[in-house]
């Protein structure tokens, strides 16, 4: 039997789809927590329908991003385990480089060497088991983050908001760093023509994105419109991935 037809069957789908239903449950059930929350805090019905209008259109550039990345898993994994995988990791960095690792164990290298059973096998438990770590992490951890998020801050809520910014800026500055280093890296490694492409590529795109989201920052602070904050990571990520295509 052909292994992508396994791959792709209806049991690879039941078996992939019982963890996204719990992803979703899970969803729900934090946005019931949040609203009560918010509730209990004094918010209003016109500030919490908000946050939840924001939320909503902020999240729609990334899972686009997440959405055509998965065609690669789906190429090379089947659309059941690339749809499960990326709707609770969304990194198809981490799941192509662990999918990777599995089928050179047998021999087989990812979207070159036609696909195996061990090998789809291998890629499979290497994605699942590799991301292991992080769930436990959390469940461990998640309890404490109250006491140490105090402990840094002091009871100071404004030390508590820059240390959560300078932890955000933080982590994006070092994922563009690396795409805007890699041409250079590249270049010095005399690497092939098909790889420095693709780091020209992921480099261009980010500075695109500086550039449209500051433009659109700059518009929407100055005309003070409202609806093109929310709507600015969209834009920009959109945006930035249709001219680096074109390009």
């Amino acid at each position: 039997m052909d292994v992508m037809k396994i791959a792709n069957g209806a049991p690879m789908w039941i078996a992939c789809g019982i963890p996204v239903v719990f992803v979703v449950i899970q969803a729900i059930l934090f946005a019931k927590g949040a609203y009560g929350a918010g509730k209990k805090l004094g918010l209003t019905d016109t500030q919490m329908k908000k946050a939840i209008k924001s939320s909503a259109v902020t999240s729609i550039g990334p899972a686009i991003v997440v959405l055509s990345s998965m065609l690669s898993l789906l190429i090379t994994v089947g659309a059941p385990v690339g749809w499960m995988r990326l709707s609770m990791i969304g990194s198809v960095m981490f799941e192509s480089i662990a999918a990777g690792l599995g089928t050179s164990a047998v021999g087989v290298t990812l979207g070159t060497d036609p696909m195996t059973k061990e090998a789809l096998s291998m890629a499979v438990w290497t994605m699942i088991l590799c991301s292991v770590g992080w769930v436990l992490f959390a469940t461990f951890s998640a309890n404490k983050m109250d006491k140490i998020e105090h402990k840094l801050s002091k009871g100071n809520s404004g030390t508590l908001t820059t240390i959560a910014s300078a932890a955000i800026i933080g982590v994006f500055s070092a994922m563009v760093a690396s795409h805007l280093s890699k041409p250079i890296y590249f270049l010095i490694q005399k690497a092939d023509a098909v790889a420095m492409a693709g780091a020209n590529k992921n480099a261009i795109a980010c500075i695109l994105g500086a550039v449209i989201m500051y433009v659109l920052t700059t518009i929407a602070d100055k005309k003070e419109v409202g609806w093109l904050k929310e709507w600015s990571l969209t834009i920009t990520i959109i945006g930035a991935m249709i001219i680096t295509a074109i390009i």
